[in-house]
């Protein structure tokens, strides 16, 4: 009998806590000192075996999508946690083992920083070559990391904290033209004055709470201005890369972009039907489901559902990936869309 993968990630994560929590006490509690007096070598070697390859390997098991350099990364992790978990005095000829392994985890480290900064340095190529791309910026902002060998979880925040300032600073004398097959997904909503009111907001707080907070705490005034900032520089990049980045029907693919928060590239041939009921159109969201709907006042709903054969991959905030198999859109003029849409679909198929 298979287990269930929700059952299974609790078994593994209990086991995974017992391991921990049992080790914890035997250098933490009465009892675990008054064993260790009979057999020190022998509870320190299994604590090892515990720490360096029981607890590497739960943790190993518990991560979706398994990769042997992950394994590279918990078992030197585990010489860590057991060098801070089993007092030096303990430890003995043991010591070290759990130096090697602080040592390996340090080149590790170093080793995924060269990588950064080698992905970093060709930064200029990157926007230079996604800037002439017949696609939207970020479709092609994404193409390029990939061509470039960025897979890695703090490369894809990194380059998502460049686009908001790329966004937020490089844009004010530019304005977005959309060809005929690209359709925006905001004229017709509240998004751009509810972004505004919300601007206003921020700078209103930034003076006025500032001032008085500076005189109670120097360091929470500080934080806060830099957090005022922070958004302040979010909402406008966000909401320029919504302005600049239309949804846009090609041949073979729908690329879909709400500014810096969700974008996605859906293959036609994925689409198994389009869903236009506007009872369908109306009921609750399902956790499988992506929304390119622009923020308004009051509550509104999609022009279309595209339900898929197939989960797919998007693109979230910082950089996250999650995989959707339906995605809901409202975009401005819906009948020029559905019918593009429609007849792209069709010819993919045929």
């Amino acid at each position: 009998m298979v287990i269930q993968s929700p059952l299974r990630r609790k078994a593994l994560l209990s086991l995974l806590l017992l391991v921990i929590t049992s080790n914890l006490l035997l250098y933490q509690s009465q009892f675990g000192l008054s064993v260790l007096q009979h057999n020190i070598n022998g509870a320190v070697l299994g604590s090892l075996i515990d720490l360096t390859i029981i607890a590497p390997l739960l943790v190993f098991f518990l991560i979706k999508k398994r990769h042997i350099k992950h394994l590279l990364i918990v078992i030197p992790l585990g010489l860590i946690v057991a060098r801070l978990l089993i007092p030096v005095q303990y430890l003995g000829s043991f010591g070290r083992v759990t130096e090697i392994g602080l040592g390996i985890e340090i080149l590790l480290i170093l080793f995924e920083f060269f990588l950064i900064a080698k992905l970093l340095k060709n930064t200029p190529r990157i926007f230079s070559s996604a800037s002439k791309h017949v696609l939207p910026f970020l479709a092609s902002f994404d193409y390029e990391i990939k061509r470039s060998g960025g897979r890695n979880p703090i490369v894809h925040i990194l380059f998502s904290e460049l686009l908001m300032f790329y966004y937020a600073f490089f844009f004010w004398r530019k304005t977005p033209t959309y060809t005929e097959n690209q359709f925006t997904i905001y004229r017709k909503s509240s998004l751009i004055p509810f972004r505004i009111m919300m601007i206003h907001a921020i700078v209103i707080e930034t003076l006025g709470i500032h001032w008085w907070l500076h005189e109670k705490s120097v360091m929470l005034s500080v934080i806060l201005l830099l957090l005022n900032i922070y958004s302040l520089v979010f909402f406008i990049g966000d909401l320029q890369a919504i302005r600049f980045n239309p949804v846009h029907i090609g041949k073979d693919n729908i690329y879909l972009s709400l500014g810096l928060m969700r974008r996605m590239k859906v293959p036609l041939h994925t689409i198994v039907r389009v869903i236009e009921e506007r009872e369908q159109l109306e009921k609750k969201v399902t956790k499988d489901t992506i929304e390119f709907i622009a923020n308004d006042f009051e509550k509104v709903y999609p022009n279309l559902v595209l339900e898929l054969a197939v989960p797919v991959q998007a693109t979230l905030f910082l950089g996250m990936k999650k995989n959707y198999k339906r995605v809901a859109i409202k975009v401005d003029n819906i009948i020029e869309f559905k019918e593009m849409l429609k007849e792209n679909i069709s010819e993919k198929n045929s």
